[in-house]
């Protein structure tokens, strides 16, 4: 087993690992002794997420914990927090913004608008929903209140009393068409649960049900920010349109990241940086 920072670097290069270096340096600091070490090398050079490995993913500024048959958050998804951070100051101090993360994965979205909401004095009720049993496991991990993290089959895994109270709803759908599954990263296709990839034909599918449902879960001013990309952003839009939402397309260059807003009232102006549509 090589305890040479030099040799693990080589080992994690010559199995792909484009950033080895800071791998490398991840997995010496994460390891109890040699022969764990060897055992995260092992795991890492066939393939497995390196945040599978470590036991969590960094995700705006927080230590997410993941683990194996559980979405590992991209950086991109930061976006769609900032974007429904923005809109809590419009709410009252007196009561909780209540937020819905929906598809929550390892609930990383919900649990860094804790945080954010925590440090800034700001009250935030956040209950989040997944399909995956193992999601649902590590969502309670990760959100402060791991009663309100539920399983099933988007807002079925809902309670019904919620019907119309919600100030946020964000979802992290997948949206990668089934056709292109097969081209994506291994560590994504042999890890990451295909639930949490697949979006269908066109990868809008689940996208189109959400629009469907959301309006009957949203407070009066309520919004809808659903994560989608360039190319399907339009379809997402008419969707959430569809759905008597007013629905507007954003784009943040910084994360190279597009997400789709439905609002229950009119927005107010259009000015925002980074938008279209």
């Amino acid at each position: 087993m090589p305890t040479d920072p030099r040799e693990l670097v080589a080992r994690l290069r010559a199995a792909g690992c484009v950033y080895a270096e800071d791998e490398a340096r991840l997995l010496i600091e994460a390891a109890a002794d040699d022969d764990d070490l060897a055992r995260m090398l092992g795991l890492r050079v066939d393939g497995e997420p390196l945040e599978h490995v470590l036991g969590w993913a960094e995700f705006d500024g927080l230590r997410i914990r993941v683990g194996a048959g559980v979405f590992v958050p991209r950086r991109r998804t930061v976006f769609l927090v900032e974007t429904a951070w923005a809109g809590i100051p419009r709410f009252s101090p007196d009561r909780a913004l209540r937020v819905l993360d929906l598809c929550c994965g390892s609930g990383a979205a919900g649990a860094a608008l804790e945080a954010r909401a925590e440090a800034a004095g700001v009250l935030v009720e956040v209950h989040a929903a997944d399909l995956e049993p193992a999601a649902v496991a590590m969502a309670r991990t990760n959100l402060s209140h791991p009663e309100r993290v539920t399983e099933g089959d988007l807002f079925e895994a809902v309670p019904r009393d919620y019907l119309g109270r919600f100030d946020v709803i964000l979802a992290n759908a997948p949206y990668v068409p089934t056709d292109e599954l097969a081209f994506m990263p291994v560590e994504a296709r042999d890890h990451e649960p295909r639930s949490a990839l697949d979006g269908g034909p066109g990868g809008t599918a689940l996208h189109e049900r959400i629009a469907r449902d959301a309006p009957a879960w949203l407070a009066p001013d309520g919004r809808l920010l659903i994560e989608t990309s360039v190319r399907q952003a339009a379809t997402t839009r008419a969707f959430v349109a569809a759905s008597g939402l007013d629905a507007r397309i954003l784009h943040s260059d910084e994360f190279d990241a597009t997400l789709v807003e439905g609002a229950a009232t009119r927005f107010e102006g259009a000015a925002r940086v980074g938008g279209v549509g």
